[in-house]
């Protein structure tokens, strides 16, 4: 169980951010003293003011790929079966989360969720629970060409697809394995049956697929998908990341602005971890050929704003990404409680959230910052 914290500070709780769907004329009320004051009106809240209504659940530790900044190549230790949720499981958490808790948005992540069998099955109980609830669906796209129309019929409302590079060779470099072309079938079939809008996710990493940018912005727009540059982040299993070999937010647009006039979409951005940019090429700067995110955790954090809450796959709510503590529900679950008690500890896990980064204040990189034993495809993205 987290350790239950003293109540914030005053200038703490003037930085709030105003709880989701609210003015943001109006002030914020600042936070109950404890988590023992919370009540289910509160839902996922935190010490800092902050209200998660995203839930990201990881289905899967397990990968068919070997990502440099993300597992070594020889992989990790799997997770035994009976230590990763079951279906009724994860089907029964989403439902606390949504009718409980104030979840309003669901990601379904690993690890690679397609490797799971009963995938198709788990978005269809999830589906015929919340008729409403957008859910999406992380992968690398490795045998989503065979699946798509099943998740689409399941319930599946949109995709987002992790490719880095448009050339086998750099792909291969990347991922430790040749399977572009897999990939790529993959989000042709995702679009071709209306996975919503189909979103890109690529890593830039320096000296091997940076100056490939424009182009794959390129191909993006020109086929209606809306890509995602996402800086690397200190998650990796070898723990080789530096800040000054990272790619930088503010290098991502330097290299689109190659080819390409980025301004900042008017859309109101929320809680939402990508900044997005209207894309036009120079050729043509009155035309809007589509849009670009930056989702830069390092360079220009958003933890402020945050509004995840992570259930990873063997059941433990992380409240950050970066967090060293994790709070055990699966255990919870088979243990035959009610569910008062899963919402409740859920609560409290969430309200244990630290302010930034794992820590009291944003610095990835910074001396005082430790990384996480687990990677990425660990916790769940």
């Amino acid at each position: 169980m987290p350790v239950i914290s003293p109540s914030p500070s005053t200038s703490d709780i003037s930085a709030h951010q105003a709880p989701v769907g609210s003015s943001t004329s109006t002030a914020p009320l600042p936070p109950p003293a404890s988590a023992l004051a919370l009540t289910p009106a509160d839902g996922l809240l935190d010490r800092y003011g902050r209200k998660a209504t995203d839930m990201r659940l990881s289905l899967t530790d397990k990968c068919n790929l070997r990502c440099t900044y993300c597992m070594p190549a020889e992989g990790l230790d799997w997770l035994a079966r009976d230590k990763v949720l079951a279906r009724d499981e994860i089907v029964r958490l989403v439902r606390l989360g949504v009718d409980r808790l104030g979840v309003r948005e669901l990601r379904l992540t690993g690890g690679e969720p397609l490797v799971r069998a009963d995938l198709v099955e788990i978005v269809a109980g999830i589906r015929a629970n919340h008729p409403d609830l957008p859910i999406s669906l992380t992968t690398n796209g490795l045998g989503l060409d065979k699946k798509a129309q099943a998740l689409k019929d399941a319930g599946l409302t949109r995709i987002n697809v992790s490719m880095d590079s448009l050339h086998p060779d750099t792909f291969a470099q990347l991922t430790r394995r040749p399977f572009l072309d897999r990939v790529l079938r993959g989000i042709e079939e995702a679009a071709r049956v209306g996975l919503g809008l189909v979103k890109i996710n690529a890593v830039l990493m320096r000296g091997i697929n940076d100056a490939e940018a424009p182009d794959l912005l390129e191909w993006a727009v020109s086929r209606g998908f809306e890509l995602r540059f996402i800086e690397q982040m200190p998650l990796d299993a070898d723990h080789g990341w530096t800040r000054d070999g990272m790619i930088t937010a503010l290098e991502m647009r330097t290299l689109l602005e190659r080819d390409f006039v980025l301004t900042p979409d008017p859309r109101e951005r929320g809680g939402a971890p990508a900044q997005r940019w209207e894309v036009r090429r120079n050729a043509d700067p009155a035309t809007v050929v589509g849009t670009v995110g930056i989702i830069a955790s390092v360079t220009e954090p958003f933890c402020a704003e945050c509004v995840r809450t992570r259930i990873t796959a063997e059941g433990k709510v992380r409240s950050c990404l970066f967090s060293h503590e994790e709070t055990d529900l699966r255990d919870l679950l088979r243990s035959g409680v009610d569910d008062d008690a899963v919402v409740r500890r859920w609560q409290e896990a969430m309200w244990g959230k630290p302010k930034a980064h794992g820590m009291g204040h944003t610095g990835l990189g910074d001396a005082d910052y430790v990384q996480p034993d687990r990677t990425m495809s660990a916790i769940g993205g």
